[in-house]
């Protein structure tokens, strides 16, 4: 079996970020490849899997549960099933990161602004540069 996906199928509507989901292209992984402004990323969110990072090319900020993080190019950042975690892009450089999910299909829910507060998962924009 030999399949492509071409990258601009993949892309999110209105943005650079591309979404694999292997479950439909027969394989058992999934990712973002994520192609962020700086001050950009998700909101805290958990996943019943863990997640794997891959800095390409620019900074991140990732902030867990369990504490957080750097990432610059070259470093890979993993963080396990169930905890709470969000990403900003940091510094002037694009972000440029695989986002890998050790699953066919991405699972995610998003926390409510009061639940991410509680675990400290959140960011104040002017403390990201």
């Amino acid at each position: 079996m030999l399949i492509v996906a071409k990258e601009a199928d993949l892309r999110l509507p209105g943005s650079r970020t591309t979404r694999f989901e292997g479950e439909a292209y027969g394989s058992g992984v999934s990712f973002f490849h994520v192609d962020n402004a700086p001050g950009k990323g998700p909101d805290a969110h958990v996943h019943p899997y863990s997640e794997t990072w891959v800095v390409l090319a620019g900074a991140v900020h990732i902030r867990t549960t369990d504490g957080e993080t750097r990432g610059e190019p070259g470093d890979v950042v993993v963080v396990g099933p169930g905890t709470a975690h969000a990403f900003r892009a940091v510094g002037k450089e694009t972000l440029r990161m695989l986002c890998i999910h050790a699953s066919p299909r991405i699972e995610q829910d998003f926390l409510d602004d009061a639940r991410a507060s509680a675990l400290a998962v959140v960011f104040d924009t002017e403390a990201i540069r």
